[in-house]
């Protein structure tokens, strides 16, 4: 175990995170010249596609007699939670920065936590072959940061490779080898995947004990027992071995064919053994709901068999059933963020063809109710005069360069965002503030950019919630509620909303034989309207040629008279079509 390093790479998104793993797996000789690729580690299309990092990515290295253990992580604040589960498999971390921009939002995020577990962290600043007036200031600022010296931290250059031998030098020097639990089985779970002739494939990092193919092994959580299929580690594909031993990170392939046994975080024990679970992992808390239908020839079972196996890798998923009265039988599906949502929603159709609409993404608020407390994730569920209404907080952390603050400070007219406290932090500052999550959705990510010409970061984790002052806005089309456009907004933008809620369905509606009043509702009383007229007849022209006038008269009253009888009479059928391109064009 003396020669075991287990250690992740933290870094803000586009700091060269995944170019430096490249790298090492050069320099260590990993992966053959003639087989590597850019983005070695990031196996999915979707990875590629975006050029950052979705899911995290652990391989075994060897260097100079010692064991490797790298697991590359996602940079986005959406993804902190594959972060938080590797950083509980390893002892060490490689703080990346990005010489050319400074220690950004993120960085300070995953410093954080790294910090907080007691991991060894080791400092490193990328794109040295970049120029960078403020290098040595930055370098000052991450070793005073990680309290060590400006020698300490690695000068590298992912690009180029430069320093990258340093890095496994620093690495194998600092970051401190594994101790063992004990003699008796100890496997955290931190990651899975589905295999369809393995079954469920479970990552984990041994920390007791040992465990070969034939073993007879438990889950602690639900005391699910199973004969190990294979063991082996990851080079980075899965490679096949005799057993894993205390310190080791690797695979089990349990055979298990349902998604709902495996939960990222359970412990692996032998069968019958008296020892408990490790603890002190943090169970995912999903805070962003979106309803997801099935379309075309994928139907409901085929969408929840791929969420199941979605949810190996990703624990942070939840779903469970739901049915709407126009798009059918579909999922409630929880995310930790926009940016979770919209990749899920691309891997499920890139991954197992899947195709489906969405609704509106919404939060969850706790509500009180004659002294009822309850949860609501469905907006159409949400009751017109709540006692009180609370809802999910979070805390922003922006790092900005001075120039871009009066920018930033604006954000406060467009936003319900609060700055509680503004820092210097070497040539930039800190912004700390609390908002809403549910205005964090309504593209935050995109206007911050804009007012920074994209120099400012950001990052955010749930705090305490908060009262609000939110209303139900509901859709009303000839004067039936449509509950798949109900939504949860703040109070003060209910009107300027249902607006243009109604302006949109009077363009996308089809005309009937009646008219069809559409309206926004809120506060218990009608804010908005618009009327599609009704479709009309031509009767002909009695006026010339000698025809009747009363007769045209007659006609045109016995019409009215109908069309009056269908207002009364007559549902308007709004079609899944419709619903699926006013939610599109809201997202």
């Amino acid at each position: 175990m003396n020669h075991i390093r287990n250690f992740v790479i933290i870094a803000h998104i586009d700091s060269g995170k995944s170019t430096l793993a490249d790298r090492l797996l050069e320099v260590t000789k990993t992966v053959e010249t003639r087989l590597m690729k850019p983005q070695y580690l990031d196996q999915l299309s979707l990875e590629r596609e975006r050029g950052i990092t979705i899911k995290m990515a652990p391989v075994k290295m060897q260097y100079e007699g010692y064991q490797l253990h790298l697991i590359d992580t996602p940079g986005h604040s959406d993804f902190s939670y594959e972060v938080s589960r590797a950083l509980k498999a390893v002892e060490g971390a490689l703080l990346l920065v990005d010489i050319t921009k400074g220690i950004q939002a993120q960085t300070l995020a995953n410093f954080r936590f790294a910090k907080s577990l007691g991991l060894r962290v080791v400092g490193a600043v990328n794109k040295i072959d970049m120029p960078s007036p403020n290098a040595e200031k930055i370098i000052s600022l991450l070793a005073k940061l990680i309290d060590q010296e400006p020698e300490n931290i690695v000068r590298v250059s992912a690009k180029t490779g430069e320093g990258v031998e340093e890095v496994l030098k620093k690495v194998v020097a600092d970051v401190p080898p594994p101790v063992s639990s004990g003699n008796d089985l100890q496997g955290l779970i931190f990651d899975s995947q589905y295999d369809d002739h393995k079954g469920i494939i479970a990552y984990v990092r041994i920390m007791g004990g040992k465990m070969k193919a034939g073993d007879k092994v438990q889950l602690s959580s639900n005391g699910k027992v199973f004969e190990v299929k294979e063991v082996g580690s990851f080079s980075p594909r899965l490679a096949p071995g005799k057993e894993l031993a205390a310190g080791e990170i690797g695979y089990v392939a349990t055979g298990l064919k349902e998604p709902a046994l495996v939960n990222i975080g359970d412990t692996l024990v032998l069968s019958g053994s008296s020892i408990g679970a490790l603890k002190g992992y943090r169970e995912p808390k999903p805070v962003v709901f979106v309803s997801f239908y099935p379309l075309g020839t994928t139907v409901f079972e085929d969408l929840r068999q791929a969420l199941g196996k979605l949810r190996l890798n990703d624990a942070a998923l939840s779903f469970e059933p739901e049915s709407n009265e126009l798009l059918g039988r579909g999922f409630k599906v929880g995310f930790l963020g926009q940016l979770h949502f919209e990749i899920t929603a691309s891997r499920l159709r890139d991954e197992f063809g899947a195709d489906f609409s969405t609704s509106l993404p919404s939060v969850a608020y706790r509500i009180i109710e004659r002294g009822v407390e309850r949860i609501i994730k469905q907006p159409a569920e949400f009751p017109e005069k709540p006692d009180k209404v609370f809802q999910p907080m979070i805390q922003l952390d922006i790092v900005t360069p001075p120039e871009y603050l009066n920018g930033v400070l604006g954000l406060t007219k467009t936003y319900k965002f609060q700055i509680n406290e503004t820092k210097n932090f070497g040539d930039d500052l800190l912004l700390v503030g609390t908002m809403p999550l549910a205005e964090l959705m309504r593209g935050f990510d995109n206007t911050i950019k804009s007012v920074t010409a994209g120099y400012a970061s950001f990052s955010y984790e749930l705090i305490e919630e908060e009262s609000a002052e939110v209303e139900k806005l509901e859709i009303l089309v000839n004067e039936e509620s449509i509950p798949a456009l109900a939504r949860v907004v703040p109070r003060d933008d209910a009107e300027r909303e249902g607006r243009e809620m109604v302006e949109r369905l009077r363009d996308l509606l089809p005309k009937q034989q009646f008219k069809q009043p559409i309206q926004a509702k809120a506060w218990g009383r009608i804010i908005a309207r618009e009327t599609i007229p009704a479709l009309t007849k031509k009767l002909g022209d009695f006026g010339k040629n000698g025809g009747d006038v009363t007769r045209k008269m007659k006609l045109w009253r016995k019409q009215k008279r109908g069309k009056e009888k269908l207002q009364d009479l007559g549902r308007v059928s709004i079609s899944p079509e419709v619903i699926r391109e006013i939610l599109k064009k809201s997202i």
